[in-house]
């Protein structure tokens, strides 16, 4: 059984899979699956003889989410690597713990220098990758993964993961991009634009690892307050964030963007 496989993802996430079925696709070592699955942040729950993401049975005010954001000296997991991470657990709207550190590197281009204030001074004093993705990966658990466009850091923690030995993340997650635009109408959905316009996190520097994550969580709250009173469970709030329709970006504004554009030609 493929876990990735859409088809057995959407299962597990909506009316599950029958507990016959689903260990009979497993095999034999069906018991170590399980651990390993739930090592590697995933957790599937047997209940009423039917398998499920626990999160398919959990509400969204009793989901432990955890909002990640990762600072790299380039884009490509391939080549590059985290020099920072920062992370916040938010639990029914509260801050229940945060973690962060820089992570030890030699090489960070002059312009991802000017951009994140992290210098190679700084990152030579810090742990090792292995260190920082062990104590990450203990840290996050099975929590939801959250991030601002949540796919770049979920990839590029995957990477860093498999770098120094250890398993891809398989924790469920999340993107407050998405969210935002089902949720909130903005002429733009960057984290340092909607901090600005809805004055999420007074004291965020942005483009530092922590900070950045400390204001996507503000931006959670506020999203999570304005989602329809329909969704009871967290994988029927993933599906909204994926499924719904966006919002329209607000006409006001657009016209008021143009008519500074005029301005500029004049």
């Amino acid at each position: 059984m493929k876990l990735h496989d859409p088809k057995i993802l959407s299962r597990l996430s909506k009316n599950g899979i029958p507990k016959e079925e689903f260990e009979s696709a497993l095999g034999a070592d069906s018991d170590l699956a399980f651990e390993l699955f739930k090592a590697q942040g995933m957790n599937i729950v047997l209940r009423n003889g039917v398998y499920q993401f626990e999160t398919a049975l959990t509400s969204v005010d009793d989901t432990l989410f955890c909002i990640v954001d990762v600072e790299a000296n380039g884009s490509k997991p391939s080549h590059h690597q985290i020099i920072e991470i920062g992370a916040v657990k938010l639990l029914n709207g509260r801050i229940i713990d945060t973690y962060e550190s820089l992570v030890y590197c030699t090489d960070i281009s002059p312009q991802i220098q000017e951009i994140t204030g992290i210098s190679v001074e700084q990152t030579l004093k810090a742990p090792a990758l292995g260190k920082v993705m062990r104590e990450f990966r203990l840290f996050l658990g099975d929590a939801v993964f959250v991030g601002h466009d949540a796919k770049f850091d979920y990839n590029f923690i995957s990477a860093m993961l498999e770098r120094v030995g250890l398993q891809r993340l398989l924790n469920r997650s999340l993107c407050t991009i998405d969210l935002a635009e089902r949720t909130i109408e903005s002429e733009r959905y960057g984290l340092a634009y909607l901090n600005d316009q809805l004055e999420l996190y007074k004291e965020a520097t942005h483009h530092r690892a922590l900070s950045d994550a400390m204001t996507t969580a503000k931006l959670l709250k506020r999203t999570l307050s304005l989602i329809p009173n329909t969704i009871h469970n967290t994988e029927e709030l993933i599906a909204f964030s994926k499924e719904a329709k966006r919002l329209k970006r607000p006409k006001v504004k657009k016209e008021e963007k143009e008519k500074e554009k005029d301005e500029e030609k004049e």
